[in-house]
């Protein structure tokens, strides 16, 4: 997820007030506060330690008591912010004035048809069409998500698996925003009418080549996918074929490029493992690549001639790529290596054709594309100019082929689709994406700076704003974070973000250990017993926007979200005194509770990335920095708290707890709100409007408690 430089005046009035005066002006007091929530004790012991909870009561949504909670929350939320409804409006059209609400993808060629899909105006959600053979051939519309949604408030559709003669799609959907109710169904496209197949549940799906045989994977009761099952539409029956026993294992199934083999990935955080069947043979035996080890990652990619592997291991962790035969590859002593494992650059991605194989690396936090030809083994490399940007394979779903694809952003260049040919070593671009309210790049500024965190370690840090901005200390500024599961904050282009920048605002993306922006260490330092890191690092980060004259404590906000909102829970604690608001969207601020119990989604397959706290010394870690355990009599920053109802990942209680215990200890007047989306899951809003309008909803909160909402 970005017109002209434009800061809104204040009113009279306001300019006239002191600063004291301002902030008095922003007191909850002038809004009367909900109901305290009721204290129900609830003590635990766990780990040899007693922890009690008052609001554990707050986990249940069957019960009424916690609806008439959330709505009354939703309600007080509603009249806190009718002041800036205009102002919500008003960034609502500027946001979508930014999107081209009619639009294209640009076309993917799969086995005879281009596939795409588009937008048309006024509509939530996107059209999957294809064509045969030709641009130029009649369209074929495959789904409608639009028509799909008719009559829901929660509409995701997941995508299609589309049968090898083209003539059936198996495709995932869901209603209700949770993780456990996605619907595995068979549109017979010939017709576009469904099947009376329908099994829910399901995480992902694959054809054999027989045209009639599907295999699915299927949740448990924790909503973890570990079963993997056969279906035959000639049988006409469901058979569970392969079970992972292992509770910290996810598992996937998936096509090699060549569409020679059905795969089955069984992973943890740190553990992988395959099993081939060949796509011609759906009844035969699926068989494990090299058995999994602890610690060791790898993933396995076909060739007709040889497959190759990408291994991680405790000695290689940004790393490497073999090569192994296809008679052998269970000998690890025939392995090729084709790129070395490298401390400085991490093999992010990979994407094996017949002649060439594009890998995406990371180098210094930033991505770059490498080819190598599998002819002659001639290595070329793509250069990028500008200082903060981010390049990622799209590549090629077909096999024999000399092109692939790839994206350009950065934070003030829109999304860009480029075709590279690998035999003349160009690459032509294919489509921009169009800002219809117009952009220029060259208006705005984008910096790279490194914070100096509390151990000495260079954090860097993505930076935007208007041009011209004077550092004068007087700012207000945004910053944002992840920092988990390794996954790294890419500084791309963000249409929503520049409704602030456009306002006098500084952007950034603190890339926080955690992350692997720097490597697979990175990861390795905001984990586990290291974890501390990931808030020490934003904690430096934002002192360094601060010392910079970016901005000051009095501007400076902070969002995150998921573990992005643990983020931003723990730093609230540790340096309140930095921020004068946060936004926390769905924020994992529980931990204690959800890490306890086993029966929740995710928890034990996240043993190894925040720890067991049936361990003492993890529980003790753990315990030391969970925002929701941590808050106690001080002063808050505003805060708001956004929650969904189904979301089954980072479950409704969690905000609806902590906002509920921050009310009854911080110390001083400053709004806190929750609102939880009665309809939806993690991800919020499914349609593409109403997501804009929640995305208004939190920047007019964050220029309203900057007195920048007049």
């Amino acid at each position: 997820m970005k017109t002209k430089y434009l800061i809104l005046p204040l009113c009279a009035s306001l300019m006239m007030l002191s600063c004291k005066q301002k902030s008095e002006a922003l007191k909850q007091s002038n809004y009367p506060a909900p109901p305290a929530a009721e204290i129900i004790p609830v003590v635990f012991n766990e780990s040899g330690n007693k922890r009690t909870d008052n609001y554990y009561w707050l986990k249940d949504k069957n019960n009424p008591k916690v609806i008439e909670y959330l709505n009354t929350e939703n309600a007080y939320t509603d009249r806190v912010m009718t002041s800036a409804r205009e102002l919500q409006e008003k960034i609502f059209n500027e946001i979508k004035g930014r999107i081209k609400e009619e639009d294209v993808s640009y076309p993917v060629f799969m086995n005879g048809y281009y596939y795409y899909s588009r937008t048309e105006k006024d509509k939530q959600y996107r059209i999957y069409c294809r064509k045969k053979g030709s641009l130029e051939a009649p369209e074929e519309v495959t789904f409608d998500v639009n028509k799909m949604a008719e009559g829901k408030k929660t509409m995701m559709y997941e995508g299609a698996d589309i049968s090898p003669d083209n003539r059936l799609a198996a495709y995932i959907y869901n209603e209700t925003g949770s993780f456990a109710d996605f619907i595995l169904k068979i549109r017979d496209l010939t017709t576009g009418t469904d099947l009376s197949f329908s099994t829910g549940g399901v995480t992902s799906v694959v054809w054999a080549n027989d045209n009639k045989t599907i295999f699915y994977t299927v949740t448990d009761e924790t909503l973890r996918p570990c079963k993997v099952y056969r279906f035959n539409l000639g049988a006409g029956k469901h058979e569970l074929i392969w079970e992972e026993k292992d509770p910290s294992f996810n598992i996937s199934v998936a096509k090699s490029k060549t569409d020679d083999y059905i795969m089955i990935g069984s992973y943890s955080t740190t553990t992988s493992e395959f099993s081939l069947l060949k796509a011609d043979e759906p009844f035969g035996k699926f068989e494990v690549f090299i058995p999994r080890k602890q610690d060791v990652e790898y993933t396995v990619m076909h060739h007709k001639e040889c497959f190759f592997i990408r291994y991680k291991d405790r000695q290689n962790l940004n790393g490497v790529l073999f090569r192994a035969p296809l008679d052998t590859y269970r000998d690890m002593n025939t392995w090729k290596v084709i790129i070395p494992h490298d401390p400085k650059v991490r093999i992010e991605s990979l994407d094996v054709h017949k002649n060439f194989i594009a890998a995406e690396l990371r180098k210094n936090g930033l991505t770059e594309i490498q080819t190598i030809s599998l002819t002659d083994n001639c290595v070329r490399q793509l250069f990028f100019p500008e200082p903060v940007y981010t390049v990622s394979l799209a590549g090629n779903p077909e096999y024999d082929v000399t092109t692939f694809r790839y994206t350009y952003t950065s934070l003030n260049r829109p999304y860009t689709i480029y075709d590279y040919d690998t035999g003349k070593g160009e690459s032509v671009k294919l489509k921009e994406q169009e800002i219809p309210s117009g952009f220029n790049p060259d208006d705005y500024t984008v910096e790279r700076i490194w914070a100096t965190a509390e151990d000495q370690t260079l954090v860097p840090m993505a930076i935007v704003y208007k041009k011209g901005l004077k550092m004068s200390g007087k700012n207000p500024t945004l910053l944002d974070g992840y920092g988990s599961y390794g996954s790294s904050f890419e500084p791309d282009f963000n249409p929503s973000v520049y409704s602030l920048i456009d306002r006098g605002f500084v952007y950034a993306i603190a890339q926080v250990r955690g992350g692997s922006e720097m490597g697979e260490q990175w990861y390795e330092d905001g984990k586990l017993k290291k974890k501390i890191n990931t808030f020490t690092d934003f904690i430096a980060c934002a002192e360094k926007l601060i010392s910079e004259g970016y901005t000051s404590p009095g501007k400076l906000n902070a969002t995150g979200g998921s573990a992005g909102g643990l983020l931003v829970g723990a730093v609230a604690n540790m340096r309140p005194d930095l921020f004068n608001a946060i936004v926390a969207e769905v924020p994992f601020v529980d931990l204690m509770t959800t890490m306890f119990d086993s029966s929740l989604p995710l928890t034990t397959q996240e043993y190894e990335e925040w720890g067991n706290p049936a361990d003492q010394e993890y529980y003790r870690y753990m315990l030391s920095y969970s925002p929701y355990d941590n808050v106690k009599p001080q002063n808050y920053p505003h805060i708001l708290a956004t929650g969904g109802i189904n979301d089954s990942q980072v479950l409704f209680h969690e905000p609806a707890k902590w906002v509920a215990k921050l009310r009854a200890n911080k110390t001083d007047d400053n709004i806190l709100l929750l609102y939880v989306n009665m309809d939806s899951g993690h991800g919020g809003a499914t349609g593409r409007y109403d997501s804009i309008k929640e995305i208004a909803f939190q920047w007019a909160f964050l220029l309203k408690t900057l007195s920048l909402d007049k």
